[in-house]
């Protein structure tokens, strides 16, 4: 079995990832911290597969807490569990290694197919003494697959983060889709699929301006 440390300073979210890992017949877990500090001292005397790793904690947060596994070569990989949804703080997590991102509140659907990706990573490299270009093909593939799986076709985690993360940055304010466009960098067309998307899923509120003096166009603004 994969051994998890749950390092998380809300004790009603640790609990309900606690919960979550032992609906996982492959994982069990192996200790709980407050905070990175602690999560460091306990990884010295303790070996795990796994961290499920908040960001917003006391005296060292998870950023810095991942920064320092890497420093000090700690052979272990990291989910991030975190309520941070924000293109900066997805892409200091990517810059770090982690294996997954979980933005809070979240299903155990989603946490089990963030385990899953985890195990078809290890499985894949478990085995391998030596590497080709086909091998390495394969892995990330699978990951990015495992990754794709919980979105309906079209629907990319990444792009859907950026758009998202740009929403919550401006959340006082009702955008139109070519202005996110605009600063994303995206298509148009791609932004207004996206932007499909959340309006479905609730995470997007969407309404139509008619006071433009021409054509009426949608504005959107992200939800609480």
């Amino acid at each position: 079995m994969y051994k998890v440390l749950i390092v998380e300073d809300d004790p009603m979210v640790a609990m309900i990832n606690e919960q979550y890992i032992a609906r996982h017949k492959q994982f069990c877990l192996e200790g709980k911290c407050k905070d990175g500090k602690s999560a460091l001292e306990f990884l010295e005397g303790h070996q795990v597969d796994l961290i499920i790793l908040d960001v917003f904690m006391p005296q060292m947060d998870g950023f810095e807490t991942l920064r320092q596994i890497r420093k000090q070569n700690i052979p272990v990989d990291v989910i991030m569990v975190t309520a941070a949804n924000d293109r900066e703080a997805l892409e200091t997590a990517l810059h770090l290694g982690i294996v997954d991102y979980l933005v809070k509140p979240f299903t155990f659907d989603r946490f089990r197919m963030a385990l899953d990706k985890f195990i078809a990573q290890t499985d894949a490299l478990k085995d391998l003494r030596t590497l080709n270009q086909k091998n390495i093909d394969f892995i990330i593939d699978n990951a990015r697959k495992k990754s794709e799986e919980i979105y309906p076709k079209g629907i990319q985690e990444k792009t859907l983060h950026l758009i998202l993360g740009y929403l919550n940055k401006h959340r006082d304010y009702m955008l139109t889709g070519d202005a996110i466009a605009e600063e994303t960098g995206l298509t148009g067309v791609t932004v207004r699929r996206y932007l499909n998307y959340l309006v479905e899923s609730g995470k997007v509120v969407g309404e139509m301006n008619y006071g433009t003096g021409g054509r009426p166009c949608m504005l959107y603004r992200a939800l609480e």
